[in-house]
């Protein structure tokens, strides 16, 4: 039990973390679409939560709630040391970790669940990070739980099935005005967000990660933008930080402001949709403004969820132009030289969505679909566990200067006035 000998001294199998990612992911939709298996990740109410004494000891007695630990700690356990196998590691401690990372993951869903943290739109990933970051501080139990925080699979992991939950039928159903929204918004976003991070001389890894949050999908678009560049986790931690916290005020003054303003339903939840950037805030601050509001939120959102897939695609290659010995002096990257830095995850997140939206069922993808991206956001938990515990306290405090949070409020401040005059645009002037 100290050590998991997963890997022998000479692994003929071993094939690199990204391989890896994608051969674990895909072995578990394996398991989902073959097995017919249904059991979900642990939830503590479901989709209500739970508010009060009684609520939460219902959530605690269910009768599915042992089974779906048991089997996920098990499946995901497999899974881990499927990955770490191909990676040819032999991490000390493993299960020890692992188990302990698997209950504070547990307690990171049991307090997002509670009602009011809901209706805040504060999600897991929060929870899990604030929990890791303590329990990798405080205390002496750091070193027993470094063995099994293994962020880069998780992370990766997590990315891989969250494709499959990414189907190009949303997109269509997006409608037209969604989709052209999405597309002026990333890329314009993106590239004021790169500038403004470049004049205040925020580093590569910080401006990239952070251009990609604010413009594409907040939490998401910084996991794959790290997975993408291979960047440092402390500043991943530190951008998503900012995601989930400027998120609150934004959803509940955002309709505040938009209805002294008079816009329609339908520009304000294109107005949500664009600029909010974590799921849960622009549902909640959809469900603010109407029913109209909430669906047009969601479908500019999902519009730009989709392009998650494509936007990793070119950040890789970008990076790989950028890291190239020849920056600056407009030198040919060589194809092998993109092969070798490209994420090879990223593979497996577009292989994902291009199955899941053309070659099975629709009725059995959507299904499967559900299932998956619980698992997907369950990987996601323990990678922000193991940020957490592998970040020091001090690392943050001795930080070099607040310059990348400087550049994220101006670019979110600049996202939010150019995707206001687009979504007036588009649903006001020209619908």
């Amino acid at each position: 039990m100290e050590e998991i000998k997963n890997v022998s001294k000479k692994n003929i199998f071993k094939v690199g973390q990204d391989w890896a990612t994608v051969i674990g992911g895909f072995g578990l939709i394996l398991v989902v679409l073959l097995t017919g298996y249904k059991i979900k990740v642990p939830s503590f109410g479901d989709k209500i939560g739970w508010h009060d004494i009684s609520t939460f000891s219902a959530a605690l007695r269910s009768d599915t709630l042992l089974s779906s630990i048991a089997a996920t700690f098990l499946l995901f356990l497999c899974i881990a040391i499927i990955g770490l196998f191909f990676t040819g590691e032999k991490p000390k401690k493993f299960l020890i970790g692992y188990t302990v990372i698997f209950v504070l993951a547990l307690i990171s869903q049991l307090l997002s669940s509670f009602v009011p943290f809901k209706n805040l739109g504060l999600e897991t990933v929060l929870f899990s990070l604030v929990i890791g970051l303590l329990i990798g501080n405080v205390g002496n139990m750091r070193p027993w739980l470094e063995g099994g925080a293994q962020t880069e699979l998780f992370v990766k992991m997590g990315l891989v099935l969250l494709g499959a939950t990414i189907l190009f039928s949303d997109l269509l159903s997006a409608g037209s005005y969604g989709l052209i929204q999405s597309v002026i918004v990333v890329f314009s976003v993106w590239y004021f967000a790169f500038w403004i991070s470049k004049k205040l001389n925020v580093d590569d890894e910080y401006a990239t990660m952070l251009s990609s949050a604010v413009s594409i999908c907040g939490v998401s678009a910084a996991i794959a933008t790290s997975g993408a560049i291979n960047g440092d986790k402390k500043k991943l931690s530190v951008v998503i930080s900012m995601v989930l916290i400027v998120a609150i005020p934004m959803m509940i003054f955002m309709p505040i402001l938009a209805k002294w303003i008079g816009l329609s339903d339908e520009v304000t939840g294109a107005w949500l949709g664009g600029t909010i950037d974590t799921t849960g805030a622009v549902v909640a601050a959809g469900t603010i403004v109407g029913e109209i509001g909430l669906k047009y939120a969601t479908i500019v959102k999902f519009s730009q969820n989709v392009l998650l897939g494509i936007a990793a695609f070119g950040i890789s290659v970008f990076w790989a132009y950028r890291q190239h010995d020849g920056v600056g002096k407009r030198e040919r990257v060589p194809l092998s030289v993109i092969w070798e830095r490209f994420p090879k995850f990223v593979l497996g997140f577009m292989a994902a969505s291009l199955i899941f939206s053309f070659f099975i069922n629709q009725e059995l993808a959507a299904t499967s679909g559900k299932l998956i991206k619980s698992f997907s956001g369950f990987w996601f938990n323990l990678a922000f566990i193991s940020i957490g515990i592998e970040t020091r306290f001090s690392d943050l405090k001795n930080a070099e200067n607040k310059r990348p949070i400087y550049a994220f409020l101006i670019a979110q401040g600049f996202n939010v006035v150019f995707t206001l005059v687009v979504s007036y645009l588009l649903f006001k002037v020209m619908s």
